[in-house]
C-alpha cells in the first residue's frame, strides 16, 4: 500500500487509515509516517462496528476524501457505508481468500456477498477476477491490477546472506532452497517437507529454509522430527531481513494450495532467483513455466520434489531462469505500472469531481 502511494501522480495526496487491530496497527503506521504519508489509528473496533463507522465517517468528511481504497472484509464493510454517506465510491482490493479456519471461512463468506456493492473491485490477478466474478460481483465492477514488487536490485546488499542463511541450518549442505509465508494449512508447507524428504534420497547436500510464522509451526516440526529432517529443514520463524537474503538462494518455492497472487513470488522474481511453483491462483501469471521458473500441481509433493530435483544442479539454467524472473517481475510488476492502472481507475470513477478541480 506504502508502494503503491509512493508512485501515484504528487496531484493525489494519501490518507492510511487503520484499524486498532490492539496495537498492532502502530508499526505499520510508522512506516507510513517515515514514507511521508498521513496515517492514523482509527479509535473503535470490533465488536463496536457503529462507531468505528462514524469515526471513519469523520475522518473521511476532514480529508475531504474523493476516494475510498478497502483493504480486507472489515475495512470493506465499514467503508462501503461510510463512503455511502459521504457520497464518495469505494474500492475493494480482492487478494484472495485463505479459508485458514471456521471463523475467516465466515468472513470470506460476508466478503463475498459484499463485494457486490462496492462500486468497484480490484482483482490481484485474472484467476482471483474469476473467483470474484463467479461470487457474484457484476463483471463491469472488475479491474484486475496486479501486486507489485517493493524490490529492486539495489536493495539486495546482504554480501553474507548466503553465510547467514546457512546459520540457519546444522549442517549447511550445498544447494539452499527457500520458501516463506504465514505457517498455515494453505500455503501447503507441510507439502513441501514431505517433497524435501523425497529430494534428499536423491540430493543429500540440499537443504531447506522455511520462513514465517503461524498456527501450524507445531505440525511442521512433528513432521520434520519425525521424517528425521531437522539437520535438513530450517524454520527461523519470522524475519523482517529474509527478502536481503533470497538473493543468496539457489531456489524459491511457493507450495501453496491457494493464492490470489502471491508477494513473494515477486520478490523472488525481484531478487533474481527462479521459483518453483505450485499453479494455482495468480501464480501462472507470475511464472512462466520453463523460463523464469516451473509450475507444479498442487499438494502434489512427488511433482514437487521432480522439479526441485531437475533444477538444483543445472546452475545455468537456474541463472538463466533467474535472470528472465528479474526482467519480468521488474518490467511488469512494478509499482509504476500499478500506479498508472489505479490513477486511471480513480479518473474513471470521478470524472465530475476532477473536472471541477480542472
Amino acid at each position: 500500500m506504502i508502494g503503491l502511494a509512493r508512485h501515484l501522480p504528487s496531484s493525489c495526496r494519501t490518507l492510511f487509515l487503520s484499524f486498532p487491530e490492539g496495537g498492532r496497527c502502530r508499526e505499520f503506521l510508522k512506516h507510513v509516517s517515515w514514507n511521508g504519508f498521513e496515517g492514523e489509528m482509527l479509535r473503535h473496533d470490533t465488536p463496536n462496528l457503529p462507531a468505528a463507522t462514524w469515526d471513519l465517517l469523520r475522518r473521511l468528511h476532514h480529508f475531504q476524501a474523493d476516494v475510498l481504497l478497502c483493504h480486507g472484509y472489515k475495512a470493506n464493510l465499514l467503508g462501503r457505508m461510510a463512503a455511502r454517506v459521504c457520497g464518495i465510491p469505494a474500492v475493494a482490493v480482492a487478494r484472495g481468500w485463505t479459508s485458514e479456519d471456521w471463523k475467516v471461512q465466515l468472513y470470506e463468506t460476508v466478503d463475498r456477498l459484499h463485494l457486490r456493492y462496492m462500486d468497484r473491485v480490484v482483482c490481484v490477478s485474472h484467476a482471483q477476477a474469476t473467483k470474484v466474478k463467479r461470487g457474484g460481483v457484476p463483471p463491469g465492477k472488475i479491474v484486475v491490477i496486479p501486486n507489485a514488487s517493493g524490490l529492486s536490485p539495489i536493495e539486495h546488499t546482504a554480501a553474507d546472506g548466503r553465510v547467514r542463511l546457512q546459520s540457519f541450518l546444522d549442517d549447511p549442505g550445498e544447494w539452499l532452497v527457500v520458501s516463506a509465508g504465514r505457517l498455515s494449512r494453505e500455503k501447503g508447507f507441510s507439502v513441501l517437507v514431505e517433497a524435501a524428504r523425497r529430494v534428499i534420497d536423491k540430493l543429500p547436500s540440499a537443504r531447506f529454509i522455511i520462513f514465517g510464522e503461524g498456527v501450524q509451526r507445531s505440525v511442521l516440526e512433528r513432521q520434520i522430527a519425525q521424517a528425521r529432517l531437522n539437520h535438513v529443514v530450517a524454520l527461523p520463524g519470522h524475519r523482517g531481513d529474509w527478502t536481503q537474503l533470497l538473493p543468496s538462494a539457489d531456489l524459491f518455492v511457493l507450495p501453496s494450495l491457494t493464492e490470489g497472487l502471491p508477494n513473494v513470488l515477486l520478490e523472488a522474481g525481484s531478487a533474481g532467483v527462479p521459483v518453483v511453483a505450485t499453479a494455482v491462483g495468480g501464480a501462472p501469471e507470475v511464472v512462466q513455466h520453463g523460463v523464469t521458473g516451473l509450475l507444479v500441481p498442487p499438494q502434489d509433493p512427488s511433482a514437487l520434489a521432480e522439479r526441485l530435483i531437475e533444477l538444483l544442479p543445472d546452475e545455468s539454467r537456474r541463472q538463466q531462469m533467474g535472470r528472465a524472473a528479474r526482467w519480468h517481475v521488474t518490467t511488469r510488476f512494478s509499482f509504476s505500472v500499478q500506479a498508472q492502472m489505479y490513477d486511471r481507475l480513480f479518473r474513471e470513477l470521478l470524472p465530475r469531481r476532477l473536472g471541477e478541480a480542472a
